[in-house]
């Protein structure tokens, strides 16, 4: 039987710099990258113009993710997941995911200051105006309250990357 692959997820405030390093993640280990971004735009063309709707939306498709990101590491392929792991029920859902192929995972914790999640949706901004009206204080703020740290008692592999400010692609 072929061993699993290994599933990567990231944990980090809006602005972290996810989306990015999970690009570079995928090409140093040649895997698969998922992102919720695209998979919402594509199933929800211009559909997601609140937190709420985010919310609602991404549920939505986790079923159908957590079956097709299963399939690939049951065939030996890393995966990186760029979908927010940012509180201890989404972390649990990447847990179960690993446990039911029994795969190894990697948690990468991007913990930048505030000041850096801000100055990166800043540059955001200028690069991908579309997103202006999600890549804003306002909504940084309300988002960010529902972040929770990975905790040691959450039995994650973490790699846990501190006030490391990334260029974005």
């Amino acid at each position: 039987m072929q061993q699993p692959g290994r599933l990567f997820f990231f944990c980090g405030k809006m602005g972290a710099g996810k989306s990015t390093r999970s690009t570079l993640l995928a090409a140093d280990y040649n895997a698969v990258r998922i992102s919720e971004d695209e998979w919402l735009a594509a199933h929800y063309p211009g559909q997601i113009q609140t937190f709420d709707e985010y919310l609602a939306l991404s549920k939505t498709i986790k079923p159908f993710v957590k079956g097709h990101v299963q399939q690939i590491l049951l065939s030996g392929v890393h995966v990186v997941m760029d979908f927010p792991a940012n509180t201890k029920s989404q972390r649990a859902w990447f847990k179960t995911l690993c446990a039911e192929v029994n795969c190894a995972h990697q948690l990468i914790f991007l913990d930048l200051t505030d000041e850096q999640c801000l100055s990166q949706l800043a540059k955001r901004r200028l690069e991908q105006p579309q997103r202006a009206h999600f890549d804003n204080a306002q909504v940084f703020a309300h988002v960010s309250s529902f972040f929770e740290p990975p905790q040691d008692d959450e039995q994650l592999n973490i790699l846990h990357v501190a006030n490391s400010s990334v260029q974005h692609a």
